[in-house]
């Protein structure tokens, strides 16, 4: 950042805490949301609208200038960059189912959303799957499929790259945890929700979700229709969502 803009932060920073001038606080969350829109970038296309993730960087950003303090010899900017990255983690995080989803299904249902608002202004009426499928040149079982990823939301890799390359951001520097320590936690939680399926039901989501099959060779396994597997996915994942929404927090089944 150039030396007069930082000179300038300082300047509205220095209004803010000392002087309570609220309108130096707004100069500058309105002088950083570039930085907050270029971080929000990042984590597009993981199910959640860019606007929305905006939205979530933006108030870690005016946590930022809040807990500011005057005596730091660095930068806003550098101050608030792992601060809306940890916001937009920790909204991630919140959201994210523990089942794991293929990666081409949870894109494509980042792209329905767009393909249905076009299709509905088109058409003016609610598209159908078909028509869905040909506007995202795929075909209806995936469109099928990637609707299911709505149910069963996961989290990626919040630090992966648009590509699915591995990026560092300023919070990796800091340290992070075994990754296995949050998978023991998932797989605990969930245990005793697969455990009141039956076991068909429990067997189609594990060759679903840790296999990573498609419902067509599910079908063929158990000897089903896929649409009858789409139907007991559906059913099965809905089930596990209730038992989550009434078992009272930190309870134990």
């Amino acid at each position: 950042m150039p030396e007069r803009a930082r000179g300038e932060d300082r300047e509205l920073l220095r209004r803010y805490h000392r002087d309570g001038d609220t309108a130096a606080r707004e100069e500058l969350i309105q002088r950083h949301l570039p930085l907050v829109r270029s971080l929000a970038r990042r984590y597009a296309g993981r199910g959640e609208a860019l606007e929305d993730i905006e939205q979530v960087g933006a108030i870690g950003l005016i946590k930022a200038i809040d807990r500011f303090e005057l005596e730091r010899e660095v930068s806003l900017a550098t101050y608030a960059t792992p601060n809306v990255v940890g916001e937009i983690k920790r909204h991630f995080r919140d959201k994210g189912w523990a089942i794991r989803v293929p990666r081409a299904l949870q894109e494509l249902n980042a792209a329905m959303s767009g393909a249905i608002e076009r299709l509905t202004g088109r058409l003016g009426r609610s598209p159908s799957i078909a028509e869905i499928a040909e506007e995202l040149k795929t075909t209806p079982e995936e469109v099928i499929e990637a609707m299911e990823v709505g149910s069963a939301y996961s989290t990626v890799s919040l630090s992966a790259g648009p590509g699915g390359e591995e990026e560092l951001d300023p919070l990796e520097t800091i340290g992070d945890e075994d990754v296995e320590f949050e998978r023991s936690e998932h797989r605990a939680a969930l245990e005793p929700m697969l455990d009141r399926l039956a076991p068909r039901e429990r067997e189609i989501l594990r060759m679903r979700f840790e296999e990573g099959l498609p419902q067509t060779q599910i079908a063929h396994r158990v000897g089903l229709s896929q649409m009858h597997v789409s139907r007991l996915i559906r059913k099965s994942l809905s089930t596990m969502r209730e038992e989550m929404l009434r078992a009272p927090p930190g309870a134990s089944a």
